[in-house]
């Protein structure tokens, strides 16, 4: 991130405002061709006015002044960022303005967020927001709660910005380590895209490393890509049979990679393919993709959907047109996501016994047995996310693991993680031609930006035990979850947290069937390609359009949500998973047949529940509202019993109400508890 200028307080007063607005303007022509008049005369406007404000502060010598901050993410430029030991204001200007635009409002907020998100030295310090509509009535300033994060989006005049950055620098008192303004602006800032971004940007030639994390721990990531890359490399040259298992706990980056692998380009056409069994990720991914070279080149629409067909393909139809036509296929790699989720052989079977293509054993046996018709170089990247299988049928790495025992001639890449799981589902045998990789196990999440530890807590809650989730708690200071009883309160915290920055979206289990008694009837089609890509991609703030996730009328189940992701999550909690009640600490699993719960005792049928809530609560950038309904004593299938045990549960947990929580740790000053009064 850089400034078009920037300098001590004092080497600013002494700047003229000619200067300043020369120097500016002479940046604006070289990155832009052109110099606008009326931007010339806002400049020299927001200089004069920014010199009257600093000459209001009894002491400047540690402040610093940033003219034209760019903020890549969002492609626009802070107008002004003034640091001091204690804080960082964002000031946005409107020369001229006579009121608080709303448009100009949630700009700014933006731009706080994306400090707050993805610059690495705004993390552990106040973030302050100013509007300075410049001819609006000076409005009285309502000081916020100073804490490290982002404030509310305060409003100046020309006249109040001076007497509000006193009374601000006044009411602080620095949290924990004082900002080091040089060192602020040499910090690392780089945004972190959601996996539809990601493929774009992927899709595009962009190298893994452009995406990852900012975090000096997310280094897992690349060095992933790498390795992946590396071992199908030499594999080609050996005109060797490759299957590489790549793990690591949800939300580490797993698809990325795969993306990664299979937009890589040895030539100018791919030899490689996305597979996956979720036709969620297939719709969204392919509509993604076309949307972006349709905006970003002269590509027609029809031309992009049928290359992108080739690119991202369903696995089931891949395996049955390798099934049938009995020829190698065109690619010499494929990535196949979520591999866990491959059929057993009795499951493939028996689902197609009926189908013009039948299956004969399993699909890890049929897809290594298609790949294996090419003369030399084959490679298979399995993406692999331990405790995520959530239907019946589904074998885990152990069906690989079958499979690959018959078949010697392929060579095994993975981590010794796969081969010490304590779960035989997830654990791979002992193979010949093995070969140890650690680098293909990930354990860094990137889904979750502010909090490494949410897959452990996630954890912890779904094996019933409160201790180890509060202890976990106790050593972060908190986990991106909050927990409320109130469905209006659900959607009103959903749509603060988002504001017109975030992606918002209602989920649920599948096997969540009362909540349509709460109104929540409106299940996600996760089989119909449009109505998919609507939810993930289109917005109801921007466009109004009801049917995207932002709505928050839509409920998307485990199968439309896995392998994507939203920034906030409002996670709809039924009676299909509750406290066992018998004093284990154990979860119960239940299907609702006819008008009544019905306890599953099948251990496989539990631990799809277990794993269903595991892929919900781990779908959130940014934070997961948990919702709890009341229930309703009149109705045997809403026990308000049953939903205040999961509801305690959770709080024992660690997760605070949604109300009245504060976002982050609050340094409460003597000055601050008056005005709060």
């Amino acid at each position: 991130m850089t400034a078009w200028w920037s300098g001590d307080a004092r080497s600013f007063l002494e700047l003229a405002d000619h200067q300043l607005v020369a120097i500016l303007s002479e940046r604006a022509i070289r990155q832009f061709r052109v110099n606008e008049v009326q931007q010339l005369r806002a400049w020299d406007a927001q200089a004069a006015i920014l010199r009257d404000a600093l000459c209001r502060l009894s002491d400047i010598g540690q402040w610093r002044v940033l003219l034209e901050f760019e903020i890549p993410r969002l492609g626009g430029r802070i107008d002004v960022v003034l640091l001091s030991p204690k804080a960082i204001h964002v000031l946005e200007f409107k020369v001229g303005a006579e009121r608080f635009d709303a448009a100009a409002h949630d700009q700014l907020e933006g731009y706080a967020l994306d400090l707050q998100d993805f610059h690495a030295g705004s993390r552990r310090h106040p973030i302050l927001p100013i509007l300075v509509a410049t001819d609006a009535p000076a409005p009285f300033p309502m000081l916020p709660f100073m804490y490290p994060g982002r404030a509310p989006v305060l409003n100046a005049s020309a006249s109040s910005l001076g007497d509000l950055l006193q009374a601000l620098d006044a009411q602080m008192t620095t949290v924990g380590q004082a900002l080091d303004c040089a060192a602020w602006e040499r910090s690392a800032y780089q945004a972190v895209p959601n996996v539809i971004e990601a493929a774009c940007k992927l899709y595009d030639r962009n190298d893994v490393a452009e995406i990852a994390s900012a975090r000096a721990d997310a280094v897992n990531l690349t060095l992933t890509a790498s390795r992946i890359a590396s071992i199908l490399g030499d594999s080609r040259a050996a005109e060797a049979k490759a299957i590489l298992f790549v793990t690591g706990i949800p939300g580490a980056g797993k698809t990325l990679c795969g993306l990664n692998a299979a937009f890589a380009r040895t030539s100018e056409e791919p030899e490689a393919v996305f597979l996956t069994g979720n036709p969620t990720l297939v719709h969204v991914l392919r509509e993604a993709l076309v949307r972006n070279i349709v905006a970003n080149s002269d590509t027609r629409r029809d031309v992009a959907a049928h290359r992108m067909k080739g690119v991202i393909q369903a696995l089931p139809r891949f395996r049955d047109d390798g099934v049938r036509l009995g020829k190698a296929p065109p690619e010499r790699v494929v990535v196949i996501d979520e591999a866990q989720r491959s059929w057993t052989e009795a499951h493939a079977v028996a689902r197609t016994r009926d189908r013009p293509v039948q299956l004969d054993r399993s699909e890890p046996a049929h897809v290594l047995d298609i790949m294996a018709r090419h003369e030399g170089f084959a490679g298979i990247v399995c993406l692999i996310g331990n405790g995520q299988e959530i239907h019946d049928g589904e074998g885990g790495l152990a069906a690989w693991g079958l499979a690959l025992e018959q078949r010697p001639e392929w060579r095994v890449f993975v981590s010794s993680a796969s081969l010490e799981h304590p779960e035989p589902r997830n654990r791979l045998p002992p193979l010949p031609g093995l070969t140890i990789e650690p680098a293909l196990h990930l354990t860094v999440p990137v889904r979750s930006l502010r909090h490494d530890a949410t897959p452990l807590w996630v954890d912890a809650v779904l094996r019933g035990d409160a201790a180890s989730a509060r202890s976990i708690i106790a050593a972060e200071g908190e986990v991106p979850f909050r927990l409320t009883r109130d469905l209006v309160s659900l959607r009103a915290g959903l749509r603060a947290a988002a504001r017109d920055v975030h992606r918002a979206g209602l989920v649920a289990s599948a096997g969540a069937r009362r909540l349509r008694a709460e109104g929540l009837g409106c299940e996600l089609e996760h089989m119909d390609p449009g109505a998919v890509a609507r939810w993930f991609l289109d917005s109801w703030l921007r466009d109004r359009d009801v049917r995207a996730s932002d709505a928050l009328e839509l409920v998307a189940t485990q199968f439309s949500i896995q392998g994507l992701e939203l920034d906030q999550v409002g996670l709809c909690w039924d009676g299909d998973l509750v406290r066992a009640g018998d004093g284990t600490n154990a979860w119960q699993a239940r299907s609702f047949r006819g008008t009544r719960w019905q306890q599953s005792r099948d251990a496989d049928k539990i631990a799809w529940r277990l794993n269903t809530y595991r892929v919900l609560l781990t779908r959130a950038r940014f934070d997961t509202i948990i919702w709890v309904p009341r229930g309703d004593a009149d109705d045997p299938s809403r026990d308000p019993a049953v939903f205040d045990q999961i509801a305690g549960f959770l709080a024992a947990c660690g997760i605070r109400p949604l109300a009245g929580a504060p976002a982050r740790p609050v340094a409460v000053t003597a000055d601050t508890e008056r005005l709060f009064a």
